[in-house]
């Protein structure tokens, strides 16, 4: 036994040793304080555009994770709810869960809490259904694209003033204060710069996520439209 633990011990020990996190380099130290030279060398501005940056980059990976085709449209769910509904019907229970498994599952059960009604009303539920899940998954694209197009103006806002801190810096005299000059270029060209990084990369995904967001819908409505006959096939078969 005391040899099984020391031998448990040595492992552990092994395994803390190999994830103990290593010191910064000197070339990370150095990389970090260039970072907050150049942040502090923006100035004042720059801080509106580094809260937007977290933001966008928040909202980038919530979106991603939660706009996963598996969580959004199962491959497999249409088959299992059609095969369920024609052996044993479907109950207020079932529904509720498949309503809560999934946005395409919400359209389903809107399909099947109205299989008894008409085509026209099923297909009005299914549709109503289609844009509740739409909505939803298009919940915190607005503020990605607000995001998208207010960093270049934030970025221009500190443009102007590094050109005001610039004009400011000339003595009336006609002489120039070389550091006041040079703190204005930094404001001005800096914040230029970081409102584009931020700009660019938050419009590309918030394209990309609209363009995902249709294909979602569009796949939606084609798995309703292959259950609407399955439906009205087994309600005309049961009907007396």
């Amino acid at each position: 036994m005391r040899r099984a633990n020391l031998r448990g011990h040595n492992a552990l020990a092994k395994v803390a040793a190999l994830i103990t996190i290593a010191p910064p380099t000197e070339r990370e130290k150095g990389t970090v304080k260039e970072l907050f030279a150049i942040i502090q060398a923006a100035g004042w501005p720059i801080w509106p555009l580094l809260l937007a940056s977290i933001i966008a980059v928040a909202l980038i990976i919530e979106r991603s994770i939660s706009l996963r085709a598996s969580k959004i449209l199962p491959p497999t769910l249409l088959d299992q709810v059609i095969s369920v509904y024609q052996r044993q019907g479907v109950s207020n229970e079932v529904l509720d869960r498949l309503a809560k498994d999934s946005p395409l599952g919400s359209v389903l059960a809107a399909g099947l809490r109205n299989h008894k009604s008409s085509r026209y009303v099923m297909k009005e539920a299914v549709e109503e259904a289609g844009r509740a899940a739409a909505h939803d998954m298009e919940r915190f694209l607005t503020t990605l694209g607000t995001i998208a197009t207010a960093a270049p103006l934030l970025g221009l806002f500190g443009t102007v003033i590094g050109m005001i801190e610039i004009f400011g810096s000339q003595a009336p005299t006609g002489g120039s204060n070389p550091t006041m000059l040079a703190h204005g270029i930094s404001v001005a060209l800096y914040n230029t710069a970081f409102g584009l990084i931020i700009a660019i990369p938050s419009l590309m995904f918030y394209r990309y996520f609209r363009r995902l967001i249709d294909e979602y819908a569009l796949g939606m409505e084609q798995a309703a439209e292959r259950m609407v006959p399955h439906l009205m096939r087994f309600v005309v078969r049961s009907a007396p």
